[in-house]
C-alpha cells in the first residue's frame, strides 16, 4: 500500500483508538466529582475503573482470536457498537453499582478496540514501516489522554451540562469512526473451517483475576488477611487459574495461545507488558484524584496538570518510532523506556499535598516519556517474532497482559490507597476506624463537607498517594528486568515471517 492509501486506512482505526482512549481519559478528571455526587466510596472509585479495565482484559483475547478467523473490519465496527452501548448505559446510571456494572459492558467494546487496532495496522504495515506509523498512534494517545481529563473537567464545570456527558461525548466520535471505517478500510475476509473460539478458557481467567481483585479490594477493611475469607477467594482464584492453564493446552484453538507466549521475546515482551501495565494504569488513574482531592483543584485544572505527562507520551513515541523505523533496532529504546518509567515514578512517590508543582510536573513528564518508549513498542516486538497467521492471537496477548497489570494495579494500588486513607481519616478526625464518611456524607463529595473536614481530606489524600507510586515505582522495575533480558531484534521488512509465509500447512504446526 501507497503512504497515503494507509494514511487512509489508518484514519478509521485511529479514531476508533481514540474513543476508546477518551473513555477513560474524560473520566479521570471527574470522576471524584461523580462518585461524590452518588455518594460512593473509595473502594467503589476504583471498582469504576476496575470493571472497565477487567471487562477489556477478559475480551481482548477473544477479539484477537476472533481477528484471525472473521472479518477485521466487521469486528471493529462490532465493538464500535458495543462501546457506544455501554456509554450510553453508563451516562444513565442512577448509583455507583449500576456504572460499574455499565462501565463493565463498555470494557468488553474497548477491549476489542484495543486489540483490533493493533492487529489490523499489523495486517496492512511490515514492522520495519510500522515504526513511524507508531507516531501517528503516539500521537491519537496523547490527544486522548491530555483532551480527555480537560474535555472531562469542562464538562463537569459546565452547569448545563453535567457528569453524565463525560460518557455521552465519546458516542459520536464512535460513529464517525464506523462511518469512516466503512468508507476507507478495505481488508480482504479470512475466514477458517471448523472455527473454535476458547470461551470456556477466557471465562475462566477473567473468573479467577475478579475473584483475586475481589480479594484484594476487601481484605485489612471487611475481613483480615489471615481469615476463612481470604483462604476461601484465594484458594478459589488459583483453582479458576490453574484450570484455565489446563484448558489452554487442551483446545485447538486456545484464547491465549501457549506455544507463542512461552518463546523468549513474547514471553518477556508480556512481562514487561504485565509490569508496565502495573505501574502505569495503577499510578495514572490516581492522578487526577490527586489533584483535585489531594490539592483542591478544579476538575479543569486537573486536566491541565496532568498534560505533562501525556505531553512526554506524545514526544518520545513519534521519536521513538522515527528512530526504530531507521535503524531496525527495538531492544534499546524498550530498555530505556523501563528505566526512565522507574525514576519518574520514584519521583512522584516524594510528593504531598505541598509539592510545589513544577516538581509533580517534571516527575510526570518522565513517567510520560517511559510509557511512550515501551508501550507500542513491546506490542511491535512481538508482531515481528510471529508468522502472520498468529498475529491477532499475538497481538492480543501482550494487550490481555498488559491490560491486566493495568486491572491488578488499579485494584492492589486502589486498596493500598483505600485502606492508607481510611486509617488516616480515622485518627484525623477522631471517628471508628474504617469509618470513610463523615456525618452520612461521602469523604470524595468534598463541598458538602464542613470547611475544616475539607483541609483533613486534603491533607490525608495528598500524602497517601505518594505511597501508590512508590509500589509502582517497584512494580515497574520488573518491566526493567524483563527488557534487559530481550534478545537484540532487527524489525523485518515483510508482512509475514519468510520462513511461514508460505507454509502449505499452517495447521500442522
Amino acid at each position: 500500500m501507497r503512504h497515503r492509501e494507509v494514511l487512509e486506512s489508518l484514519s478509521g482505526l485511529l479514531l476508533a483508538l481514540f474513543v476508546a482512549m477518551i473513555s477513560s481519559t474524560v473520566v479521570s478528571t471527574s470522576l471524584p466529582l461523580i462518585i461524590g455526587s452518588l455518594n460512593g466510596t473509595q473502594t467503589q472509585y476504583t471498582w469504576v475503573v476496575t470493571a472497565t479495565l477487567l471487562a477489556a482484559t477478559a475480551t481482548t483475547p477473544i477479539w484477537g482470536k476472533l481477528a484471525d478467523l472473521f472479518n477485521k473490519k466487521t469486528l471493529v465496527q462490532v465493538a464500535i457498537a458495543i462501546f457506544v452501548a455501554g456509554s450510553m448505559i453508563s451516562g444513565f446510571s442512577q448509583d455507583t453499582g449500576q456504572l460499574i456494572a455499565a462501565r463493565a459492558f463498555q470494557g468488553v467494546g474497548v477491549g476489542g478496540l484495543q486489540a483490533l487496532v493493533q492487529v489490523v495496522i499489523a495486517a496492512i504495515i511490515p514492522p520495519r514501516e510500522r515504526g513511524r506509523y507508531n507516531g501517528y498512534l503516539g500521537a491519537v494517545m496523547a490527544v486522548a489522554t491530555v483532551g480527555g481529563p480537560l474535555l472531562g473537567g469542562l464538562i463537569v464545570d459546565v452547569p448545563w451540562l453535567g457528569w453524565r456527558w463525560c460518557f455521552f461525548v465519546g458516542v459520536p466520535i464512535a460513529v464517525l469512526a464506523f462511518v469512516v471505517l466503512q468508507r476507507t478500510l478495505k481488508l480482504e475476509t479470512v475466514r477458517r473451517e471448523n472455527v473454535q473460539v476458547d470461551y470456556l478458557g477466557a471465562g475462566l481467567i477473567a473468573a479467577g483475576v475478579s475473584v483475586l481483585l475481589i480479594w484484594v479490594s476487601f481484605v485489612g477493611s471487611s475481613f483480615g488477611w489471615l481469615s476463612w475469607q481470604t483462604a476461601v477467594m484465594v484458594a478459589a482464584g488459583l483453582v479458576l487459574l490453574a484450570a484455565a492453564v489446563l484448558v489452554e493446552t487442551k483446545v485447538r484453538e486456545p484464547v491465549v495461545p501457549l506455544k507463542i507466549v512461552v518463546q523468549r521475546t513474547p514471553a518477556l515482551a508480556i512481562i514487561a507488558s504485565l509490569a508496565v501495565g502495573m505501574a502505569m494504569f495503577g499510578g495514572a488513574v490516581f492522578l487526577g484524584q490527586y489533584f483535585q482531592v489531594g490539592r483542591g483543584y478544579t476538575p479543569t485544572e486537573a486536566g491541565l496538570l496532568t498534560m505533562p505527562m501525556m505531553a512526554g507520551v506524545l514526544v518520545s513515541s513519534t521519536v521513538s518510532g522515527r528512530l526504530i523505523s531507521r535503524t531496525g533496532r527495538i531492544k534499546p529504546y524498550i530498555v530505556a523506556g523501563t528505566l526512565i518509567l522507574v525514576l519518574g515514578f520514584l519521583g512522584l512517590g516524594l510528593v504531598d499535598h505541598a509539592t510545589p508543582l513544577w516538581i509533580v510536573g517534571a516527575a510526570m513528564a518522565v513517567v510520560g516519556i517511559g510509557v511512550g518508549m515501551t508501550m507500542q513498542n513491546l506490542v511491535l516486538a512481538v508482531q515481528n517474532d510471529v508468522p502472520l497467521r498468529d498475529l491477532g492471537a499475538a497481538s492480543a496477548s501482550v494487550t490481555f497482559f498488559r491490560s491486566l497489570g493495568g486491572t491488578i494495579g488499579v485494584s492492589v494500588l486502589g486498596a493500598v490507597l483505600a485502606n492508607r486513607v481510611s486509617a488516616d481519616l480515622a485518627a484525623a478526625l477522631h471517628v471508628p476506624a474504617g469509618q470513610t464518611s463523615t456525618g452520612g456524607v461521602s469523604a470524595l463529595n468534598l463541598k458538602a463537607l464542613p470547611p475544616q473536614v475539607q483541609s483533613v481530606v486534603h491533607t490525608v489524600y495528598g500524602d497517601a498517594t505518594a505511597h501508590i507510586f512508590l509500589i509502582s515505582a517497584a512494580v515497574a522495575v520488573v518491566g526493567v528486568v524483563a527488557a534487559l533480558l530481550l534478545k537484540p531484534i532487527t524489525l523485518r521488512t515483510t508482512i509475514d515471517v519468510a520462513e511461514h509465509a508460505e507454509d502449505p500447512a499452517p495447521a500442522a504446526r
